[in-house]
């Protein structure tokens, strides 16, 4: 989602919608630069991060802690390229696992698509995704997601925002509509793993 942002720099906010970036890391980015209206971020869903394994869990994940366990093999996310290798790994810093977890790493994936081939093709045996990912084509059957507890996770939100190119093309009205439109979709993102937060909009 980094690179939305970067597109926004340098086409000078072509696109009236910015919308779905993967952390609200990248929407603060985006109203720090003044790329988008602030009064009109809003957060759509939770973003929670889980264990995946193959199917079958064949190193029997059950925890945070078994990711530390010797001869467990872990992806993670490059944290200099998506938002949930930072996140995994503040995670793994909030419960004091980092350091033992770090050893067991052999791939920093710089997207999620490319954990969920590590996972799939069984060249590791856990990782730490968000939830989401394991409704998509490439994971059914394939992936098995543990809970991660909530005292020990970190979960972030989905947010949108209405891009200030709205204000100069005169789609300001019909953006505000759609942003309405996806706040209020909350069976679409259900059906697609995400926990809508809790808005109340008329």
């Amino acid at each position: 989602m980094g690179a939305v942002v970067s597109y926004m720099e340098c086409c000078q906010l072509l696109v009236a919608m910015y919308s779905f970036p993967e952390s609200y890391y990248y929407t603060k980015l985006a109203m720090e630069k003044g790329y988008v209206i602030n009064s009109t971020v809003k957060n759509v869903t939770l973003h929670i991060p889980v264990i995946a394994v193959p199917a079958g869990n064949p190193k029997g994940i059950k925890s945070l802690s078994d990711l530390a366990k010797p001869g467990v093999k872990v992806a993670l996310g490059d944290p200099k390229a998506c938002a949930i290798g930072r996140v995994a790994i503040k995670i793994l810093k909030k419960n004091d696992l980092w350091s033992k977890v770090k050893k067991n790493v052999v791939v920093y994936a710089p997207t999620v698509n490319q954990l969920l081939m590590y996972l799939t093709t069984k060249q590791v045996d856990a990782a730490i995704i968000w939830k989401d990912l394991s409704t998509w084509a490439e994971a059914r059957g394939k992936v098995e997601v543990i809970t991660i507890p909530a005292k020990e996770n970190i979960v972030k939100t989905i947010p949108i925002a209405v891009a200030v190119k709205a204000k100069k093309d005169g789609s300001l009205k019909s953006s505000l509509l759609f942003e309405k439109y996806v706040l209020n979709s909350k069976k679409i993102w259900e059906k697609w793993g995400f926990i809508p937060c809790n808005q109340s909009l008329s």
